[in-house]
């Protein structure tokens, strides 16, 4: 039995990576034909799994946090010259900072850094994963960190995300999980106004110009970044359905099943790209946990399993090779 494993991560205890080798393992240990697989639906994650599947080398290299001190940010060069950044390594939420998280002077400044080094390492095409962001800056960082080193040269932005979110709703939607307050939720949304009205193309109104608190917008605006559904672009980018084509079971996993899963997650994709390639192949759903009101989206799998740990998702790779 060839077991296609493509699960997201199950955020905040394993990666993608970590749970695709954990459900491979059960799968080999009954004999079955295991392709590892991990996606991610362009927030965080997103480096991680699509540097696994494509063979791409990582790099490291130190620039600053959203409050100027210093941090360590990886990001991948696949063997096509994409640098595949994820904008959470430098400017993210969960970012380490010993001094104070203020919402409104958070900028994407590293994340600018991360980008001119990846250019600086040959990279021909930058793909930026923007979520989990701890910023709310229109970008403004990450575009003056970009000028200073002389710009992109040439190199076009793709910044991949999962909200529809516009420009000047960043602030109002995203702004109170970073910590602002209404007051600085004014403050941000009349700053990407101000912003908006700046650069040469004016993001406010435009679908998807609002992730990661304007930074999509910002490199839209700026450099006509072209602004990507996550969870589609990575399922191409890691060639899903040719995988899915020579697939006898396919196995998708995150970290809690709910009613948001069918709202343009990773998972809804997949089954999305079964239907169209391979209608009728069973779908096992491997996660953390399942709501109560998942409902009728249960339907849609054929096995539902929680695992919690590596020894359970090892032990749910068994049960679905022995099936």
């Amino acid at each position: 039995m060839r077991v296609l494993i493509a699960p997201d991560s199950f955020k905040g205890t394993y990666t993608a990576v970590e749970v695709a080798r954990a459900i491979a393992a059960g799968v080999r240990e009954a004999g079955g034909q295991p392709v590892e697989l991990p996606v991610a639906d362009g927030g965080e994650g997103t480096m991680s799994a699509v540097a696994s599947t494509t063979g791409a080398t990582l790099h490291s290299v130190q620039v600053t946090n959203p409050w100027g001190a210093p941090v360590t940010a990886e990001y991948a060069i696949t063997r096509d010259g994409t640098a595949v950044v994820e904008l959470a390594q430098a400017s993210g939420i969960t970012v380490q900072h010993d001094g104070a998280r203020d919402a409104f002077t958070a900028d994407t400044y590293g994340t600018g850094q991360v980008i001119v080094d990846a250019i600086k390492h040959g990279a021909r095409r930058i793909l930026v994963s923007a979520g989990g962001s701890a910023t709310s800056d229109g970008a403004e960082g990450a575009i003056r960190a970009i000028e200073e080193a002389g710009g992109l040269a040439g190199v076009p932005i793709t910044v991949l995300t999962d909200v529809t979110t516009p420009f000047e709703r960043a602030g109002e939607v995203f702004g109170p999980q970073k910590g602002a307050d209404p007051e600085t939720v004014e403050r941000i949304t009349a700053r990407l106004r101000d912003q908006a009205a700046a650069l040469p193309r004016n993001p406010l109104g435009v679908a998807r110009t609002g992730a990661a608190g304007g930074f999509s917008g910002g490199m839209w605006g700026r450099y006509d970044a072209e602004l990507v559904s996550g969870a589609e672009y990575v399922l191409d980018f890691v060639d899903f359905d040719h995988a899915v084509a020579q697939a006898d079971v396919v196995v998708v996993g995150e970290g809690r099943l709910d009613s948001q899963t069918g709202e343009g997650k990773i998972i809804d994709a997949i089954l999305n790209r079964v239907n169209s390639v391979r209608p009728g192949l069973p779908v096992v759903a491997v996660v953390g946990s399942v709501d109560e009101d998942l409902g009728a989206y249960r339907e849609n799998f054929a096995d539902v399993i929680v695992a919690t740990d590596a020894e359970r998702m090892r032990a749910a790779g068994l049960r679905i090779a022995s099936s």
